[in-house]
């Protein structure tokens, strides 16, 4: 596989991380909380900085752990095997997405259990400081992992086939454009558009980003199958 098409997998692998939606949730809930509680504009834009480092630290971490695992366990050359069951996961994920993610119910309720929601919400109540703020960020990631597995690890599996120095670059993608849809409302809170705008346009397109999802995962559970299995398949006949 060239560098070129292994970092465009990581690209739309990403792309489909962005559109999960339990760490915008948090940092729209943690606004709200910050705003209701008469704080300053500068002290939002301080909490909601440090939330987005710290959804950006962890999914960093995630990615770096997972493919720093799976080359002590493999190497550079992955089993046809690891891919297939890549390929399925990303597609049993995919199907999840469509029946699960969202609660069928108004609003823009995720699948998580209602304990995690309230710990999530009673924690940014309480939070006041950069740091709780930081935590914050680290907690909403991990806790949509059996979403975010999909695209990590088959991201991971290519990742471990490039150079060092394009391993270091395909890292640093996968982080940014994961967390596209989180900066674009930390950008648009930060500048002052209204909370209640942001939530309505959200609620309206939810059914679109939870098939784009889905879609997205399949897409690329089928590109990496053709490439990494079919093709390789058919290069040894």
């Amino acid at each position: 596989m060239s560098i070129l098409i292994s970092l465009a997998i990581i690209a739309l692998a990403a792309l489909v991380h962005a559109s999960f939606q339990l760490s915008v949730s948090v940092l729209t809930l943690l606004s709200a909380h910050t705003l209701g509680a008469k704080r300053s504009q500068f002290k939002l834009l301080r909490l909601t900085t440090s939330f987005v480092f710290g959804v950006g630290l962890m999914t960093l971490l995630l990615l770096s752990f997972v493919s720093l695992l799976l080359l002590s366990l493999f190497g550079a050359e992955t089993p046809q095997v690891i891919w297939a069951i890549a390929c399925g996961l990303a597609a049993g994920v995919a199907i999840s997405i469509w029946l699960y993610y969202y609660r069928r119910e108004k609003g823009t309720m995720l699948w998580i259990p209602r304990s995690f929601a309230k710990y999530l919400t009673d924690r940014t109540k309480s939070t006041k400081l950069c740091a709780e703020a930081f935590g914050l960020g680290l907690s909403s990631v991990v806790g949509e992992l059996l979403f975010v597995a999909a695209p990590i690890f088959i991201s991971a599996l290519v990742l471990i086939q490039l150079p060092p120095i394009w391993q270091l670059i395909g890292i640093g993608i996968y982080t940014l454009i994961s967390m596209l849809s989180l900066i674009i409302v930390w950008i648009s809170i930060s500048s002052g558009h209204s909370l209640s705008r942001i939530q309505k346009w959200r609620e309206s397109n939810k059914y679109f980003l939870q098939f784009a999802s889905g879609a997205g995962l399949i897409v690329l559970g089928f590109f990496v199958y053709v490439n990494e299995i079919i093709v390789i398949t058919i290069g040894k006949i």
